[in-house]
C-alpha cells in the first residue's frame, strides 16, 4: 500500500498523527510538501502575503524536514504548484492508493482541502484527514464548536476542569525508501519568489532559523540549559532580550513543533525541577493558541470581515498617510515606533508590542484593523492565521469578549514596561540621550533640552501624529455609535 502524506503546516516528525496512522498500516509512505504560489501572491490591501522573513524561516523549516526523513531512510518530495494539481499527479504516476493530512480551518486552506478531496474522489483514491494544531483535540472539548464560549475565561475553565490532553504520537524510528522513479524536486531559493534575502538586523532578540531540529534546540535551551521557564509568568511582557519569553510561536505557527510536545516538556520539567504559577502559564498561553484556533473554526470567513465576528458597522479609516507612519515607526510615540521599527528590521515582535501597536492603530487612528493585520501576516515570521486574526479582532473590538471600547494607555504601558526606555533606546538611537523619565514623551521636551539631549523634535523625531486623548474619544464614539447601529438593527 502506498500512502502520499500531504505536509502543510506540520512540518515535523514528532507526533505526527497521519504519518503515525500510515505506519500502523505498514505503508509505503512519500511525504509531499508543496510550494502554492498562492501563499506568495499579494493581500487585498497590497502586501506582500508571506514576506521575506517568514518566506526563508519556511524555507529553512522545509529543508530540515527534508535532512530528518533522509536520516530516516526516506526523504521530501518538493513540488511548486497547487497541491489539488500537484497531488493528483502523483497518485497517477505512482499507484497512490490514499492521501492523509492534518486539517485547517481557514477559508483558503478549507477551499484547496476541498479542491484535493473533489478530485481524488472521482479518482477514487482515499483521503484520511487527522486534527494536529492544537493542544486539545475538538473531540475532547466538553462542548461542541458551535456552542464555543464567547469568552476565554469560560473555555478555559471548562477544558481545564473536564477535558484530557492527548499524549503525543511517537517520531517514528525508520521510514521506507522513496519509489526510485520519482524526482524528489530541490528546495527552491527565497528568489523563486521574488523575493530578496532577508538582512536580520543584529539588533533583534533572536536569529530565528527554521525546522523542528531548531525548533527542540530553543525548548532545550529556554527549558533546561538557561533554566527559564521559572521565571516565565514574570518576565513574558518584557520586550528586549533573547529570554525574556520562550519565542516558541514561529515554530508553532508552520508546525515545526506540536503544542503538545511542550506541553509534555512543562510536564517533564515540573517532575524534575519544579513547579509553579510559571510553568502553568506556559499551557495557559497555549490555550489562548487553541482557543483562537476554535474560534476559526467555528465562524470562519466572519473573522476576515471588516465587521469581525460581532458584525460591528464600525466607520473605520482607511487612512493611507497615516498608516504609513505607524508602519514605517513614524508616529511620535517611542513605544510604538520602536515595535514598527522591530518587526520590520527582524519579522518579529514581542506579544506585548502587538497589543499596543494594534491598540494605537485602531483606537487612536481609527485605521481599518484589516490593514494591521495584512501588514502582520506579511511580514510575521510566526504568522499563524488563526492567533493573528483572532488577535486582531480582540483588539479591534469586533471580536470575542466584546465589553465596550477597551484600549492600551500608551504612556502607561511605556512606563510600565519599560521603565527606563531601554528598550525604545535600543531600536530608535536618536532618542538615545534623552533621560529615562522624558524619553516615552519627548513632544513635552523644551528647545533648551532638545539641544541638551542633541534632539530636534519635529525633524530628528517625528511630532505625534493624533493626541492620545482626543482620538480616544473619537474612535470610541464611532464604536459606540456602531453597537446602536447593530442593535437598532435587531429591534
Amino acid at each position: 500500500m502506498r500512502i502520499l502524506l500531504w505536509l502543510r503546516n506540520d512540518l515535523r516528525l514528532h507526533d505526527h498523527e497521519p504519518l503515525h496512522r500510515a505506519l500502523e498500516k505498514q505503508a509505503d509512505i512519500i511525504p509531499l510538501y508543496c510550494f502554492d504560489p498562492r501563499h506568495f501572491g499579494e493581500t487585498p490591501f497590497g502586501f506582500p502575503k508571506t514576506g521575506a522573513y517568514r518566506a526563508q524561516f519556511l524555507i529553512e523549516a522545509v529543508a530540515d524536514l527534508r535532512q530528518q526523513l533522509r536520516k530516516k531512510g526516506s526523504d521530501l518530495v518538493i513540488r511548486q504548484g497547487k497541491p489539488e494539481e500537484e497531488i493528483p499527479a502523483l497518485v497517477k504516476a505512482l499507484g497512490i492508493d490514499a492521501v492523509y493530512w492534518h486539517e485547517e480551518v481557514t477559508s483558503e486552506e478549507t477551499q484547496i482541502e476541498r479542491a484535493v478531496e473533489k478530485v481524488l474522489a472521482e479518482m477514487k483514491v482515499s483521503s484520511e484527514v487527522y486534527w494536529g494544531a492544537t493542544l486539545y483535540h475538538p473531540d475532547d472539548l466538553p462542548f461542541e464548536i458551535k456552542k464555543l464560549p464567547e469568552v476565554f475565561t469560560q473555555f478555559r475553565k471548562a477544558v481545564e476542569k473536564e477535558s484530557q490532553i492527548t499524549p503525543a504520537f511517537p517520531t517514528p524510528e525508520r521510514l521506507s525508501a522513496l519509489p526510485k522513479e520519482i524526482e524528489v524536486g530541490e528546495v527552491p531559493a527565497i528568489a523563486h519568489f521574488n523575493l530578496e534575502q532577508p538582512k536580520i538586523d543584529p539588533k533583534g532578540v533572536l536569529p530565528f532559523k527554521g525546522g523542528e531540529t531548531e525548533a527542540f534546540a530553543r525548548l532545550q535551551h529556554y527549558f533546561w540549559d538557561a533554566d527559564r521557564l521559572q521565571v516565565y509568568k514574570e518576565t513574558r511582557n518584557e520586550m528586549l532580550g533573547a529570554d525574556y519569553s520562550s519565542k516558541f510561536s514561529p515554530w508553532l505557527a508552520n508546525g515545526s513543533l506540536s503544542p503538545r510536545k511542550i506541553y509534555e516538556e512543562v510536564q517533564k520539567y515540573e517532575q524534575q525541577r519544579r513547579k509553579n504559577n510559571s510553568t502553568y502559564w506556559m499551557v495557559f498561553e497555549l490555550l489562548w493558541r487553541d482557543y483562537f484556533r476554535f474560534v476559526c473554526h467555528k465562524y470562519g470567513r466572519k473573522i476576515f470581515r471588516k465587521g469581525g465576528i460581532r458584525g460591528l458597522p464600525i466607520k473605520w479609516q482607511e487612512d493611507w498617510k497615516r498608516f504609513d507612519k505607524w508602519r514605517d515607526g513614524e508616529t511620535g510615540y517611542p513605544l510604538v515606533d520602536a515595535n514598527m521599527k522591530e518587526i520590520a528590521a527582524t519579522g518579529y515582535m514581542s506579544n506585548r508590542g502587538r497589543q499596543n501597536v494594534a491598540s494605537f492603530l485602531t483606537k487612536n487612528l481609527g485605521i481599518d484593523w484589516q490593514m494591521g493585520a495584512e501588514w502582520f501576516e506579511s511580514l510575521l515570521i510566526d504568522y499563524d492565521v488563526c492567533s493573528n486574526w483572532g488577535n486582531w479582532n480582540y483588539t479591534a473590538g469586533v471580536g470575542n469578549d466584546a465589553r465596550g471600547f477597551r484600549y492600551f494607555n500608551i504612556p502607561k504601558q511605556s512606563k510600565d514596561y519599560d521603565p527606563e526606555g531601554k528598550y525604545v533606546k535600543h531600536w530608535l538611537p536618536e532618542l538615545e540621550q534623552v533621560p529615562a523619565k522624558k524619553v516615552h514623551a519627548p513632544w513635552k521636551l523644551q528647545p533648551v533640552e532638545q539641544k541638551r539631549f542633541d534632539i530636534r523634535i519635529g525633524v530628528d523625531y517625528p511630532n505625534p501624529v493624533v493626541d492620545l486623548q482626543k482620538s480616544v474619544e473619537v474612535n470610541e464614539q464611532r464604536y459606540q455609535e456602531a453597537w446602536d447601529k447593530k442593535k437598532s438593527r435587531r429591534s
